[in-house]
């Protein structure tokens, strides 16, 4: 039986240090975040699919369950 993927992440800017807590999407990924303290782009750190990957407390959905994520080939 497979596992549901926890959707629930907290991004932490990188810039300002803000915390939101966001759903993640199932059916793609999010390659740009903006900041709600800051105003920043986040993007994904090299290496990494999404921003939830690089900023976020729960890694995206495909990469929870060991499946490829969008292009990345993770």
């Amino acid at each position: 039986m497979a596992v549901e993927p926890i959707l629930q992440s907290t991004l932490t800017c990188p810039h300002c240090g803000h915390q939101a807590n966001e759903t993640m999407p199932t059916d793609a990924c999010q390659f740009f975040y903006d900041c709600k303290g800051c105003g920043e782009l986040l993007r994904p750190k090299a290496g990494d699919c999404c921003v939830f990957c690089s900023y976020g407390s729960v890694p995206c959905p495909p990469i929870q369950q060991q499946k490829p994520c969008c292009e990345s080939g993770r």
